[in-house]
């Protein structure tokens, strides 16, 4: 997963994160299947208060998917974990270890993206600080997490003009309602229950997610 801005606008990619809570036989293969189905940029595991070995079971069942499909394995939350289980990289939120702990102990190497909800202050920090991404959002209503601010495409739009740095767009994403989210300028787009919840399946929803990328990238 290539973290940068080029002189000329990148084109838009998946960011597929897992559900907070999953079976992971059901899940396995419906990752697979995903994983295949066009371009993805990066998986996050996001097991929101599991229990450790069950992360860790499911970052060893996941990641050699990731891996073998040229997905970068993202963990949330646990830089600590993360390092243990030699994953891409992780993502740390506001509420967790800072982006400079997490970057400390992962090394220059790995990707450390951090949440910015819809604060320009929060996101021009940790650009400051370093950041390999920043992340924008909610956009839309979400079930994916209890507690959530709201974000306008316009953040979007401001940070592509502004930054070097890539911007993830999160929060209720589905291939209906995201074609905004690529004409403000979203680098990422980071996708949940709009894949695993696709009435046609998340393969098909890699598939018809990119489609929708294509067409709307350059309007």
């Amino acid at each position: 997963m290539v973290i940068t801005h080029e002189d000329e606008k990148i084109r838009p990619r998946l960011y597929l994160i897992s559900p907070p809570t999953i079976d992971l036989d059901v899940f396995e293969e419906n990752f697979k299947a995903a994983a295949f189905a066009g371009d993805i940029a990066c998986f996050q595991l996001r097991l929101k208060d599991r229990p450790r070995k069950e992360i860790i079971v499911a970052t060893q069942r996941l990641m050699p998917i990731a891996e073998e499909a040229g997905i970068a394995f993202i963990l949330n939350d646990d830089p600590a974990l993360a390092k243990e289980l030699s994953t891409d990289g992780v993502h740390v939120g506001q509420e967790d270890m800072t982006y400079r702990e997490a970057r400390e102990m992962l090394g220059p190497d790995a990707i450390v993206g951090v949440t910015c909800k819809n604060s320009r202050h929060l996101a021009m920090e940790a650009a400051g600080d370093g950041a390999d991404y920043v992340a924008f959002g909610a956009f839309f209503p979400t079930d994916t997490k209890d507690k959530t601010v709201h974000a306008d495409p316009e953040i979007l739009e401001w940070w592509s003009g502004l930054a070097e740095i890539p911007c993830v767009a999160i929060g209720g994403i589905t291939v209906k309602n995201a074609s905004i989210l690529v004409k403000s300028g979203a680098d990422f787009l980071a996708v949940s229950g709009g894949v695993w919840n696709y009435p046609k399946g998340p393969a098909a929803a890699v598939t018809d997610f990119n489609q929708m990328i294509d067409t709307h990238q350059s309007t």
